[in-house]
């Protein structure tokens, strides 16, 4: 009798233990779960700001309709600096989570580099392995011959599979779709990187869903570029095309940013910065001024790094290469008389309804040496209708206008610009074979609207030139920019920028 006690005294304490696991599994929120899971991972004393319940909350919000098979309400956007735990509740802490509640859950999780991925996989797997977890929420088993770094399967079939940006992900489906920076921040994002991302986000991992309106996409990044993947999340979201909800988080916000903060309400919350009136930090433990300053330093992110990564911007305040601040707006342009030379600069696309857009930028130069943008021409045609409309622009606009066009490399450049001056004959044209890429080209330009040099003719079409001038060269279509530059090519050195040979 004495020998069977431990043994019912065994079976009772097991059966505590399990029905705390259940009551664990049923009550405990994302956030909680971070909290008690932190020490697991993070040997550091963890800062609690409010930021990280924000992203927690978000992500559980989304989560809680997969749980009940429920179709989606959206896909979520959050865009947060670097040092804000990030990757740490999202890509370690939330696969780990989803198994408490679903442990059938299966969660592709994405990063720029395959080892970067493969890291943050290890560590959401010591999560699951850890005693803290097995003991708080039952035992939940990593099936041995599933168990490596980058794809790991537990007992009730649930999954965690890490890939990389333009990685192979054949073979799975997922409940959950996580991306955690597509684009690797320290590098410069080039238009080969940024095709790359939007096609692994946009035609595989959508693939890869059990159940397509069930499966969210869940991406967080920094802000690189106005076409980066979340850039072009939030257009859709914007155009309608898809819903989105938009976390924007900057590391500090002030009069010119503070309409920048998603959702609005999270601005209250920011901290007033000690160090500088009327600016508020993000996190001023975590990122405090002085770090702040130091991330501004050319020798660590710099102008344009410091307002992606660190304010969520594509470009800094005022613009980047082009400081549109500096533009004067006028209703009307001077008279005809006032101008020594006026040029319609045409950058030609060959894509009906999308790609590139074909542009015919008209700008003059006065007899005070300034600069004026006069009328934008721009659309999305095929080849044919592109020249009918130069030849239509230039009789509308007469003689006294002239029509500069690019000539770009190798045989087929030269042929497109012998048959635009065909079409163009009787107009005075000039053929500018430009060398160096469009930033290198822009630069003599951005000089003259940084001194304020630069003017503009009130019209529809100076908003998606401003939006352009301001964003370039981390703008989504750099069409109009080239074509003023162009046009300022001609104006300044004349026919000498190169003919047809």
């Amino acid at each position: 009798m004495l020998a069977s006690q431990p043994q019912i005294g065994l079976g009772l304490v097991e059966r505590v233990r399990r029905g705390l696991a259940r009551k664990a599994r049923t009550y405990l929120s994302f956030y909680e779960f971070v909290q008690k899971m932190w020490d697991v991972i993070i040997p550091e004393e963890p800062v609690w700001n409010w930021h990280i319940k924000v992203i927690c909350d978000e992500m559980q919000a989304v989560a809680e309709r997969v749980f009940k098979g429920e179709a989606k309400l959206y896909d979520l956007v959050i865009n947060v600096p670097p040092g804000a735990t990030k990757s740490s509740v999202c890509s370690i802490m939330f696969p780990a989570w989803v198994w408490t509640r679903m442990p059938t859950a299966r969660t592709i999780c994405g990063s720029y580099s395959k080892q970067l991925a493969l890291e943050l996989s290890r560590k959401s797997r010591d999560v699951v392995k850890s005693d803290e977890y097995q003991n708080m929420f039952g035992a939940l088993r990593l099936q041995e011959d599933q168990n490596t770094k980058g794809h790991f399967v537990n007992d009730k079939n649930g999954s965690r599979f890490a890939t990389s940006t333009g990685g192979a992900v054949t073979g799975f489906h997922a409940h959950f779709i996580v991306v955690d920076d597509p684009l690797n921040p320290k590098e410069a994002v080039s238009d080969a990187d940024l095709r790359t991302a939007h096609s692994w986000i946009g035609q595989t991992l959508s693939t890869r869903k059990v159940d397509k309106r069930v499966t969210p996409t869940i991406l967080i990044m920094q802000r690189l570029h106005e076409d980066d993947p979340a850039g072009r999340m939030i257009e859709e979201g914007r155009t309608g095309a898809r819903h989105i909800r938009h976390i924007n988080l900057p590391a500090e916000i002030d009069e010119r940013n503070r309409q920048d903060v998603r959702p609005r309400g999270l601005r209250k919350l920011y901290k007033p910065d000690p160090d500088k009136q009327g600016s508020f930090l993000l996190d001023p433990v975590r990122i405090p001024r002085d770090v702040l300053e130091e991330f501004k330093s050319d020798n660590l992110l710099g102008e344009y790094g410091y307002a992606g990564q660190m304010l969520q911007r594509p470009v800094p305040f005022g613009g980047g290469l082009f400081k549109i601040d500096l533009i004067h707006v006028h209703e009307v342009a001077p008279a005809t008389a006032r101008f020594r030379q006026v040029v319609r600069f045409w950058d030609k696309a060959g894509t009906e309804g999308g790609g590139a857009y074909s542009v015919g930028l008209e700008l003059g130069e006065d007899v005070d040496g300034e600069y004026w943008f006069l009328d934008v021409e721009r659309k999305q045609m095929d080849t044919g209708t592109r020249e009918r409309t130069i030849r239509q622009t230039a009789e509308i606009d007469g003689h006294g206008v002239t029509i500069g066009i690019e000539q770009e490399p190798g045989s087929g450049g030269k042929e497109s610009a012998e048959n635009t001056v065909k079409n163009l004959a009787g107009f005075s044209v000039v053929v500018v074979r430009p060398t160096g890429d469009k930033t290198v080209r822009a630069i003599p330009f951005s000089a003259q609207v940084n001194v304020g040099n630069v003017h503009m003719v009130a019209g529809e079409w100076n908003r998606e030139l401003l939006k352009e001038l301001e964003l370039f060269p981390m703008s989504k279509y750099k069409d109009q920019v080239d074509a003023a530059s162009g046009a300022f090519t001609v104006l300044t050195q004349g026919p000498r920028v190169g003919v047809i040979k």
